[in-house]
């Protein structure tokens, strides 16, 4: 489940679980909450050379939550060949800033849900609990 992480990386993802940011822990409380979520989710989880805020090994999603260091040109091309990695691994990847989350997390909550739900078909028709759970032959 951790794509080939080393010892390193998993001791880092440790630390970073201790001292998630505003934005992130926000979004954590809605993400372990089984009244919004029928899935489990994973913080700072490492995957190969990564760590990755949030993780659900069953929908093969990471959720990113980016501060405003990521709006820098380098780093945003950074973050492009990351998503392509992780990409590689068949696992999908969606962003929020930290304005979104703090801001609206609702509209987070709601945007990663239609996103469980795209994705439910893959997984045997599971998904988020809220919304439609309907699932027929055309989708």
């Amino acid at each position: 489940m951790y794509y080939g992480a080393d010892s390193r990386t998993l001791r880092t993802a440790g630390m970073l679980r201790r001292n998630m940011t505003l934005a992130e822990l926000i979004l954590w409380k809605k993400l372990k909450d089984k009244n919004y979520f029928n899935t489990k989710f994973r913080r700072q989880h490492p995957i190969f050379i990564f760590i990755v805020d949030f993780y659900c090994h069953e929908y093969k999603l990471v959720i990113e939550v980016d501060g405003e260091v990521h709006d820098d040109n380098e780093l945003h091309q950074y973050d492009l060949g990351r998503t392509a990695e992780l990409n590689r691994f068949g696992i999908k990847v969606i962003r929020f800033t930290n304005e979104e989350v703090i801001s609206n997390v609702a509209l987070a909550v709601m945007k990663i849900q239609q996103k469980l739900t795209e994705l439910a078909p893959l997984q045997g028709g599971w998904g988020a609990k809220i919304g439609d759970d309907r699932h027929t032959e055309e989708e």
